[in-house]
């Protein structure tokens, strides 16, 4: 028997050590953190939780695990080679905005998984894309039109995105590749369109001075008429008064006769 110091601990209070360090295990696990713009999705056994975590300080079953899925909004950018309706092969850029719906994920985490996009986003983008550019040709992919292409795909996007949860919330169209002699000739061919358009403003626009001045030449004209046929009524009344003074004035007897015509001139009537 060793007459040295006794280092061994007491059968209870191992005990009590055992406990408080299993708990403390308990608490951190019991404890979990979701970060912002992410929700939570618990999984005990393999079964899922139909609640899903908000952002914050959660407690949760100890045995129980976390996933944590992100709510902000994801861009997917896609580069996809493409048939257009005349059957030229098109080199199409574009980004698909889109985010999950909180309250949706423990119902994506169940069907699809984390990799949701490339599970089910992807495949879906890039299907869409071939139909939708296969009913356009290469011109309206590479033209104003690109706005009504992009808003289509939209329109075929966003219900299947719906159906999985998912809110799509913009599709962008960045760029359009032709192959370099298509894009040659379409470039030639708007170039032409605008100075057709052009020269058309300026035909326009000569057409509309033309009709001004010719215009204003009648206006002159008809003041020009009028003018003139007010000033030979003048003159003519003018002469017939200087007529009619002048046989007012001779020693002769006369017979006056006045009219009832407010432009009248008397009639005079003289003896020899």
């Amino acid at each position: 028997m060793s007459d040295g110091p006794n280092f061994s601990l007491p059968k209870k209070q191992v005990i009590i050590a055992a406990a408080v360090f299993f708990v403390f295990i308990l608490l951190t696990k019991a404890i979990v953190v979701v970060p912002a713009g992410h929700v939570g999705v618990q999984e005990l056994f393999g079964k899922v939780s139909d609640r899903e975590l908000p952002s914050g300080i959660r407690l949760i079953n100890p045995l129980a695990q976390v996933n944590k899925l992100s709510v902000r909004t994801q861009q997917i950018s896609e580069t996809a080679i493409v048939p257009s309706k005349e059957g030229l092969t098109v080199e199409i850029d574009l980004s698909v905005l889109l985010s999950l719906e909180p309250k949706n994920a423990p119902q994506v985490y169940k069907t699809i998984g984390l990799n949701y996009l490339n599970v089910a986003v992807v495949p879906q983008v890039r299907s869409v894309v071939r139909g939708v550019t296969a009913e356009y040709e290469a011109k309206a992919l590479y033209t104003a039109e690109r706005e009504v292409v992009s808003e289509k795909m939209f329109n075929q996007l966003e219900p299947l995105f719906k159906k999985r949860g998912l809110r799509l919330e913009k599709v962008l169209l960045r760029s359009v590749k032709l192959p370099e002699i298509l894009s040659t000739a379409i470039e030639k061919k708007l170039e032409e369109e605008q100075r057709a358009e052009q020269m058309k403003f300026v035909l326009d626009r000569e057409r509309q001075q033309a009709e001004r001045k010719r215009i204003e030449a009648q206006g002159i004209a008809d003041y020009n008429r009028i003018a003139s046929q007010s000033l030979n009524s003048s003159i003519l009344k003018l002469r017939g008064l200087e007529a009619t003074q002048k046989l007012a004035e001779s020693n002769n007897s006369k017979v006056v006769i006045i009219g009832n015509s407010k432009d009248g001139l008397p009639l005079i009537l003289g003896n020899e």
